[in-house]
């Protein structure tokens, strides 16, 4: 595929800034992407953005004659016409979004009504408003999923994203969703797990990790299950290799810190002592102390653990100075969501980080 590969933030960017221009909304746009990297998501993002209707096809579970209506002979004209399906919009909405998804692996005779709405924003005697955008997303043949090959013919006519999966922009997601922190630890230090699907075709598994399997795994290590139970619903989920490496780090994430502990130790030795000694350990402390920290007190109480990182006594040399800023900025992030930015900046900690970033900006600048 000739498309650079694109975030799925840069995508939703993107979409927001088609969408408030009228002549570029009037030209549709496809979205390309393996499972589960958040397609889908991102048009309701966008809708929701501009609280703006949405009109959401998974083309795959409707028939030709679903898009294009049902025909009834009108005996006062003598001809046969068209009514149009009561889910497409109607002029008294004059704008919104209109998403095809599942395009390419939707049938060929489905795939003729749906171009046709994107061509020429029309099908049988039915008009899309105006003020209607055309999004639409598929699969290609080497995501391995069911894919029909579209025509140039219709390519031409449409704006392309190649939407990738991406660490950084997962673990946002995965932070706002209060997602297991456990899960965002492991896939932070092993960011190439969260997609493994060209693997996953390679030994031609029937399951791998996906965005969408991860953000599944969080809710069965959050759910009441057994042990036993979490395990195979993991595997069910992600397959067996993937399960045990994560299990693997999981069972190092746990022995490793007692965010609890932390939280009530006194600062000093104490807090020095309860520190963890692996790099799985304190990527599993940071976001665990990030789901903690829901109140003024645990986050003031959040900073200074982290403040007291260098104290770590470890015999394997750990980013700590990248680890201190990752999460001084994920906990004032934390604070702006909860409004306990108040917190975060009165705190001494906070403000000598902050004095110390404007310094190392400043002698770099």
């Amino acid at each position: 595929m000739n498309i650079p590969p694109v975030s799925i933030a840069a995508v939703k960017q993107a979409l927001i800034e088609q969408y408030q221009h009228p002549r570029l909304r009037h030209r549709a746009s496809m979205l390309w992407g393996t499972r589960g990297v958040g397609k889908s998501s991102i048009v309701r993002q966008v809708a929701a953005h501009f609280d703006a209707p949405l009109v959401d096809l998974r083309l795959t579970t409707i028939e030709p004659v679903d898009i294009r209506g049902a025909i009834y002979a009108d005996d006062i004209r003598q001809q046969t016409v068209w009514f149009p399906p009561e889910f497409l919009p109607t002029p008294d909405q004059p704008e919104g979004l209109l998403f095809l998804d599942e395009l390419t692996a939707a049938d060929q005779r489905l795939q003729i009504s749906a171009y046709s709405l994107i061509l020429d924003r029309r099908v049988g005697n039915y008009r899309l408003p105006d003020g209607w955008q055309v999004i639409a997303a598929g699969n290609a043949a080497f995501h391995g999923a069911v894919s029909h090959d579209m025509g140039t013919a219709l390519a031409d006519r449409m704006f392309h994203f190649n939407v990738q999966s991406v660490i950084d922009a997962f673990l946002d997601y995965a932070l706002a969703n209060a997602l297991a922190p456990e899960v965002m630890a492991y896939l932070k230090v092993r960011p190439d797990k969260l997609d493994d699907t060209q693997s996953q075709l390679a030994n031609d598994y029937l399951i791998g990790a996906s965005p969408r399997g991860w953000e599944d795994v969080s809710n069965v290590l959050q759910s009441g299950l057994s042990e036993s139970g979490k395990r195979l619903f993991v595997q069910g989920r992600i397959g067996a290799a993937n399960a045990a490496e994560f299990f693997g780090v999981l069972r190092e994430i746990r022995a490793g810190t007692d965010v609890i502990a932390l939280l009530a130790a006194p600062m000093g030795p104490e807090t020095a002592a309860l520190l963890p000694k692996t790099l799985d350990g304190l990527y599993g402390m940071i976001y665990a102390l990030l789901a903690a920290a829901t109140d003024a007190a645990r986050m003031t109480r959040a900073l200074e653990i982290v403040d007291q990182l260098p104290d770590t006594d470890t015999r394997e040399p750990l980013p700590i100075r990248e680890s201190q800023t990752l999460a001084m900025e994920l906990i004032f992030q934390r604070a702006l969501e909860r409004g306990l930015e108040g917190a975060v900046l009165e705190s001494p900690v906070y403000q000598r980080y902050a004095e110390q970033r404007a310094a190392d900006d400043q002698a770099t600048g």
